[in-house]
């Protein structure tokens, strides 16, 4: 991105916590909103780049899902670990009245509410992780276990194997 980058959301809530974090900007093509393009455009391995996701549980139950840009969530495996008896993506077009995010630039700080976080248990193999920062082309660069205690994540195997 180019010029200066007015502050989100996300930032200013891990601004509040006292969280430490980079910002990464990187250009993304608005017809891929990807999570393994931003890997690619940021120069960073898609295992290291995580993606958040809105879902709705069996119950109505809101929550979200932090997993590697180059996995595909396991909803089962996800509802299991919500004691759900299942879980659905929640549909593009509540996403925005929900979070205040928009597709490709959803974080999981920050938002209208607060939800569950479900991250994916190998995140604390890793010594620092990118996910979004609240803008498409804006990530945070973290460490795990920063990233854990802010977004007061659980950790569970939530991908396909």
């Amino acid at each position: 991105m180019s010029g200066r980058q007015a502050k989100t959301n996300a930032a200013r809530f891990l601004d509040g916590l006292g969280t430490p974090y980079e910002l990464l900007t990187c250009q993304i093509d608005p017809a891929d909103l990807s999570a393994e393009t931003a890997a690619v455009a940021l120069g960073l391995p898609p295992e290291m780049v995580y993606k958040t996701l809105l879902l709705r549980g069996s119950d109505s139950t809101l929550l979200e899902a932090c997993l590697p840009a180059d996995r595909e969530l396991d909803l089962k495996a996800l509802a299991k670990a919500a004691g759900l008896r299942s879980a659905a993506l929640a549909p593009l077009k509540e996403l925005f009245p929900l979070t205040g995010y928009r597709r490709g630039g959803c974080s999981p700080f920050g938002g209208k509410r607060r939800f569950p976080l479900f991250v994916h248990e190998d995140v604390v193999l890793l010594d620092k992780m990118a996910v979004n920062a609240g803008a498409v082309g804006l990530m945070f660069l973290m460490k795990p276990d920063d990233f854990l205690r802010a977004g007061e994540g659980v950790l569970a195997p939530i991908v396909k194997i």
